[in-house]
C-alpha cells in the first residue's frame, strides 16, 4: 500500500469494457486505486515490472496467455494477492477451483452476456473481495455478496435455542465454516480426514455454481464421501455435505439421525449461506453433540452461531492466525467467547477426531 493507504490495485481483462466498469466500480471506495488497466498477462508483467500491485484482478480467459497459467507463472515468480474473474459456468467453476489450488485468494464471477452491468449490480461485493484480499497472507502452495440492503441475523432462519436439545445419545457431528481463503483450507482438513470421521456439514462463501464442483473435487481427493447437499441428506459418520451457494443449511434432529435442511431465505451476516444459521441450527439440534469450526475468512459470518454452540455445550475450534488467509472471522468468534480451543490448521482435523472419540 501507498503511504496514503490506498490499496493499489492491477486490473487484467482483454475487454475494454469490463476493464473500465471495474476501474470505475474499484476506485468509487476511497481505500482503492487503480494504478493500471492491462489487456493480456504480457501488459500485465509490464506493469508489475514498474510497481508491483497489492492485489491483481485476474481475467481467466484472454488471449495469448490464459490467466491460469499467468497465475502460476506469478506465484512462482512474484507473489501477489490475485483475485480470479470468470465467467458462471460449470466449466468455470472447475477452472477457478485449479486456481485456488494456484494459490488465488478469491472469485469474482460474471455472466457471460451483460457483464458491465452485472458488476456494477455487484460493486460492494466486488470492492470487498478486493480489500480482502489485500490483506491476506499468500499461503505455500502445496503439492497435491451482492450489495446488502439491511443487516439481517440468523433469527430470521431459525428460533432461538432452547437449551433443551438431545443429550449426548448419538454420534458427534461437525459444522465447519470458512470463508476467504477457505477453499484450501477446507481442502486441508477433509483430505486428513479418516473414513471413520464424524458427519460433517461445510459452509463455504461460494456462489451456486461452484459448490458443486468444489465437492466433486474433494470427494475425489479424499477418504470421506463429499457431496454437494440435499435437502433431507443424512449426516453420518465418512460423509461430508458442502452447503450449495445461494441457500442456506441446516442441521436438524429426526428421530435417532441428524439431517441437512436446505433453504431459500435472507442473507445473514451479508451471506447466503451463512455460517451463523448453520451454528446456531447445531445448537437448537445437536448441543452437546456438536463440533463447531471457524475458520479463515473475511468478516464476522459465524461469530454469534459458535457462541451460541459453546453456550449450548458444544465444542468449538478456531483456525489460527498464523494460518489463516484471513483472519477476521475467527477472530470475531474470540472475541465474543465462543471458541475453546485455537490451532493451526493442520491441527484440527487430529483434533475433530480425538473429540469425536471421547
Amino acid at each position: 500500500m501507498r503511504r496514503d493507504g490506498k490499496i493499489r490495485v492491477l486490473v487484467v481483462d482483454d475487454s475494454a469494457s469490463v476493464r473500465q466498469t471495474m476501474t470505475a466500480l474499484l476506485e468509487t471506495d476511497p481505500q482503492i486505486e487503480v494504478i493500471a488497466a492491462a489487456q493480456d498477462p504480457f501488459a500485465a508483467a509490464r506493469h508489475i515490472q514498474t510497481e508491483l500491485p497489492d492485489v491483481i484482478t485476474l481475467d481467466v480467459e484472454m488471449p495469448r496467455m490464459d490467466g491460469l497459467t499467468f497465475l502460476r507463472k506469478l506465484m512462482s515468480q512474484c507473489p501477489v494477492p490475485v483475485v480470479m474473474c470468470s465467467s458462471l459456468t460449470e466449466e468455470g467453476s472447475d477452472t477457478l477451483l485449479q486456481a485456488l489450488e494456484a494459490g488465488a485468494v478469491d472469485v469474482i464471477l460474471k455472466p457471460r452476456m451483460g457483464v458491465a452491468d452485472y458488476l456494477s449490480e455487484h460493486c460492494e461485493e466486488i470492492r470487498q473481495t478486493v480489500k480482502s484480499a489485500a490483506g491476506a497472507r499468500l499461503r505455500p502452495r502445496s503439492s497435491s455478496p451482492m450489495k446488502v440492503e439491511a443487516r439481517q441475523t440468523a433469527d430470521a432462519m431459525l428460533p432461538p435455542a432452547t437449551g433443551r436439545a438431545m443429550s449426548r445419545t448419538t454420534d458427534m457431528v461437525v459444522c465447519l465454516g470458512a470463508s476467504t481463503g477457505g477453499t484450501e483450507a477446507l481442502r486441508e482438513v477433509i483430505e486428513a480426514l479418516p473414513p471413520t470421521a464424524p458427519g460433517i456439514i461445510a459452509v463455504q462463501h461460494m456462489p451456486e455454481a461452484f459448490t458443486r464442483s468444489f465437492a466433486r473435487r474433494l470427494n475425489d481427493l479424499s477418504e470421506v464421501e463429499v457431496k454437494e447437499a440435499e435437502n433431507g441428506d443424512t449426516v453420518m459418520r465418512g460423509r461430508v455435505l458442502i452447503a450449495p451457494g445461494g441457500r442456506h443449511t441446516m442441521l436438524e434432529r429426526q428421530g435417532a439421525r441428524y439431517v441437512a435442511v436446505v433453504r431459500d431465505g435472507p442473507l445473514v451476516s451479508r451471506h447466503r449461506p451463512s455460517v451463523d444459521v448453520l451454528f446456531r441450527s447445531a445448537a437448537r439440534y445437536a448441543g452437546a453433540n456438536a463440533i463447531g469450526v471457524i475458520m479463515t475468512g473475511m468478516g464476522d459470518d459465524g461469530a454469534r452461531g459458535m457462541a451460541e454452540m459453546r453456550a449450548a455445550g458444544g465444542r468449538t475450534l478456531a483456525q489460527d492466525e498464523a494460518s489463516s488467509v484471513v483472519f477476521g472471522m475467527p477472530k470475531e468468534a474470540i472475541a465474543l467467547g465462543g471458541v475453546e480451543k485455537i490451532l493451526a490448521l493442520d491441527r484440527i482435523a487430529s483434533e475433530i477426531i480425538k473429540l469425536a472419540n471421547r
